[in-house]
């Protein structure tokens, strides 16, 4: 039995590089099944991103009716605290505490108001929905319940990563680091794919009580995989009782950062590329629900579509930025790859394909995930060596405050839209579901263009204002 358990051990081991990608990042002092471990809390950030961006909303709009302009702002209220993913990363990179961590509790600080989010969320979502004997109670005790608990899950995403890809970053070797946190990325992406399938599976038979018992089994799951990830992972230091060292403030460090060649204009780039991808957030299952008649374990299986897609992506740029490739044209391909997924999702309401519904929604994962690819590395490469949480926060914070934002607005533009229709104002030929839908979709190409122009911009100034520095070192080792 030994001999066979050491057997598989050594054939999952000797598969990781080949087929993970990013897993010729470990070392052998930060070994692949140490960094595995350590990307769990990746894992349960899928998961809650599953929940808060596709199987939630969809059984809200479908299932429990609630208007999906109100879903919409549920979704999107994290985003209050997506700005403050900046503050996080540079209050890790400088914390002091007495146990000598820096990283740890700030992660354990997002994981227990991640949990404390997901514990209420279900019942405050069939008080918000009037369900059962939730229709006694005023409907601003669902709303404000639903608030609070996607206000504290949103509250635990943000910190729980942006400190938990710092640690990541300081366990890894400099020239790994990059590597790392694309590893990170992609564990998300697993994790979300698996939570997708499994939820999506528990949900077919959809009843409120199971609703209750998905999202507090997530709230656990939470727990445990965030524990099993920080266990031993980062070291003790400085000595305990040892004098704080000194450092800059965050507003000297930020404008330290922000004033570095092409910062402010990448911020910008990064925002207009994640609202293009992130708009459909929130109605890609509602609209295969509605539109195309999609049951809720086929809706919940487009966001592991969606994931696949995003994991792929991640994997091909993998392998091509590693070879020397420019990572903002890596990401303009990204943005352009959208365009026709998107065409894809709004050809499939007039074609009634779901099949074609399907290959839009992966496309629309492989799109996103180049981009999110190239615009990491971008944001890695250019970060100075004691900035590096608060340049993953500021990536992370206009990423999340982008997607925040587009979500927003793409659920409330499609219920405008959508009421517009119904009264007859676009004609009779548009007085139908998909109109409102597809004003959303348009919207989305018209910023992947945008996006593209922008990303056009920063490969001209970087030809001329040199290149970042993982690319100058292999230009140098290539050379000698």
């Amino acid at each position: 039995m030994k001999s066979l358990t050491r057997r598989l051990v050594v054939t999952w081991t000797g598969l990781g590089p080949r087929f993970l990608p990013f897993a010729d990042a470990a070392t052998p002092d930060l070994p692949l099944s140490r960094l595995l471990r350590l990307s769990l809390f990746q894992a349960s950030v899928g998961m809650a991103l599953v929940l808060l961006v596709g199987t939630l909303n969809r059984v809200m709009i479908v299932e429990l009716h609630v208007p999906a302009s109100l879903v919409a702002i549920m979704v999107s209220l994290p985003v209050i605290y997506a700005p403050v993913r900046a503050l996080i990363g540079f209050r890790s990179d400088n914390h002091h505490s007495a146990l000598g961590w820096r990283r740890v509790p700030f992660i354990w600080m997002g994981t227990m108001l991640q949990f404390g989010g997901l514990a209420v969320m279900p019942f405050a979502l069939l008080v918000l929905s009037g369900g059962g004997n939730a229709s006694n109670w005023p409907a601003w005790i669902g709303q404000a319940g639903a608030a609070i608990a996607f206000l504290l899950v949103g509250a635990g995403v943000h910190t729980t990563q942006t400190a938990g890809l710092a640690l990541a970053t300081d366990l890894a070797a400099e020239e790994s680091q990059p590597k790392v946190v694309g590893l990170m990325y992609v564990m998300l992406l697993v994790g979300t794919m698996v939570s997708a399938v499994v939820f999506g599976q528990l949900l077919a038979e959809f009843s409120p009580g199971r609703l209750v018992q998905v999202i507090q089994g997530a709230g656990l799951a939470t727990m445990v995989l965030n524990v099993i990830a920080l266990w031993k992972q980062e070291t003790r230091r400085p000595p305990r009782g040892a004098a704080p060292a000194k450092h800059a403030t965050f507003r000297e460090s930020w404008e330290q950062f922000i004033t570095q060649a092409n910062a402010l204009r990448r911020l910008v780039a990064i925002g207009l590329g994640t609202m293009a991808f992130s708009m459909q957030d929130v109605l890609l299952e509602p609209y295969g629900g509605q539109v195309l008649g999609m049951n809720v374990g086929a809706t919940t299986s487009l966001t592991a579509t969606f994931a696949a897609g995003g994991l792929i992506g991640f994997g091909w740029a993998s392998g091509v930025l590693s070879r020397g490739a420019d990572p903002f044209r890596m990401a303009a391909g990204g943005a352009l790859l959208g365009i026709p997924a998107f065409l894809a999702v709004l050809l499939a309401a007039p074609m009634a394909s779901i099949p074609l519904f399907g290959a839009g929604v992966l496309l629309v994962g492989l799109g996103g995930g180049i981009f999110s690819h190239g615009t990491l590395t971008a944001t890695m490469n250019s970060a100075p060596k004691e900035q590096t949480g608060l340049a993953l926060g500021a990536w992370g914070a206009v990423q999340a405050t982008a997607a925040g934002v587009a979500v927003a607005l793409g659920g409330i533009l499609r219920d405008v839209v959508s009421a517009l229709a119904a009264r007859g104002f676009f004609g009779e030929s548009l007085a139908m579901p998909a109109t409102g839908y597809a004003a959303v979709y348009v919207l989305e190409i018209a910023l992947l263009l945008a996006t593209t122009a922008a990303m056009a911009a920063l490969i001209g100034s970087q030809r001329s204002g040199g290149l970042p520095r993982a690319f100058t070192e292999e230009y140098e080792r290539r050379s000698s």
